[in-house]
């Protein structure tokens, strides 16, 4: 006789890919659970069959926030910060930002071309970059600029056309593809981390609104980095514009130029609508990465295995969040230029033109290091 009573709604495979789920990811929603299981299998099932299967398996949700174990931080001995070899300057820099000549030849064709017609160039396009990297790197006015430079007339202008033709991204594209390359990784990501941080506005003007959640008046600077922290794409809005609503001008203008992104991490602020919404326009997997200790969300627990999803913190009761991290480093590395501490240019495409010279400038000094 063949089984009695209503048919299981997940087979033994589904069920154990559901379980894998989980483990990989304890913080997940029901909602993110099905549409993950959903991709993975091609199988629909409801909300309550999940749950009824991770019951059944052991899983139950908790929301005490006991994931997070404090422990007292570690002694370090070690220095951070700048040491001997970051202040070292060589003979052709005029400043310390200034270029290498190892560095210029990394990137002299892109903006030294020798096949240019006309009157040929009053100043070398070397020392303008140079000037542009000065006044990135300390956050000067251009009337600001040392003698040593061009005008500031001249320098500026050269900017804003380098900009508009997108030279400062195009090469910091070229260098992160040298930058994978070394590290044996394909110049392509398939992952990726999407993040904003927001960051006060000038009383220069330009698009500036309110962020109530961070309490900054300014800017918003959302960023979409691989899983090095080296950036993908970059864009600037009003500091009242939710995550939410700017995540998907930012994905789609990485998947434009990096098709093969498959994988994007994001926090918490992008769940819901956002991650649903991304998952079926741009057809990307989206993984809401939540902190281990979260009351709302909660977690999936098994008895059997009650340090599954334990996280150390400091004594201050840091956590590290897994995946994330790395756009964090990069919010981080993107404020060693001064010029971007705050926003003192009108247009939102100036600013995120800085962000592409800012970033291509380190990975400069990374590959010639």
């Amino acid at each position: 006789m063949g089984q009695k009573g209503r048919p299981q709604k997940l087979s033994d495979t589904e069920r154990a890919e559901l379980v894998a789920l989980v483990i990989a990811n304890p913080t997940a929603t029901l909602g993110e659970l099905q549409r993950e299981l959903s991709r993975r299998t091609g199988t629909e099932v409801h909300e309550a069959t999940i749950t009824k299967a991770l019951h059944a398996a052991g899983f139950e949700r908790s929301h005490d926030g006991s994931a997070v174990r404090v422990e007292r931080a570690q002694e370090h001995s070690g220095r951070y910060g700048y040491d001997d070899s970051h202040r070292q300057q060589q003979a052709e820099q005029v400043y310390p930002s200034s270029l290498t000549d190892a560095e210029w030849a990394l990137v002299a064709d892109l903006f030294d071309s020798s096949t240019s017609r006309g009157t040929p160039p009053k100043y070398s396009r070397r020392l303008l970059l140079d000037a542009c990297c000065y006044v990135v790197r300390t956050g000067c006015s251009w009337r600001m600029l040392p003698k040593e430079f061009p005008p500031w007339q001249n320098v500026y202008r050269t900017f804003r056309r380098w900009s508009g033709q997108g030279k400062f991204e195009r090469m910091h594209d070229r260098l992160r593809a040298q930058w994978r390359e070394r590290a044996h990784r394909a110049a392509e990501p398939s992952a990726a981390v999407l993040d904003a941080q927001s960051t006060r506005g000038s009383p220069q003007g330009g698009d500036n609104g309110y962020d109530a959640g961070k309490k900054v008046k300014g800017r918003k600077r959302h960023v979409v980095v691989d899983t090095f922290g080296l950036l993908l794409a970059v864009s600037v809005t009003a500091a009242s514009v939710q995550d939410r609503d700017a995540a998907h001008p930012v994905m789609a203008a990485t998947l434009a130029k990096h098709p093969g992104v498959e994988t994007v991490f994001v926090d918490s602020g992008y769940a819901g609508r956002c991650a649903q919404a991304a998952s079926q326009c741009l057809d990307i997997h989206v993984q809401v990465v939540r902190h281990p200790g979260n009351r709302r969300t909660g977690r999936w627990v098994h008895p059997n295995q009650p340090d599954l999803f334990t996280v150390q913190a400091d004594a201050n009761g840091f956590v590290v969040q897994a995946k994330r991290w790395v756009v964090e480093r990069t919010h981080a590395w993107i404020e060693r230029a001064r010029r971007l501490v705050m926003h003192h240019d009108r247009l939102s495409s100036v600013s995120e033109s800085w962000v592409w010279l800012t970033e291509a400038r380190r990975l400069l000094r990374r590959l010639t290091k």
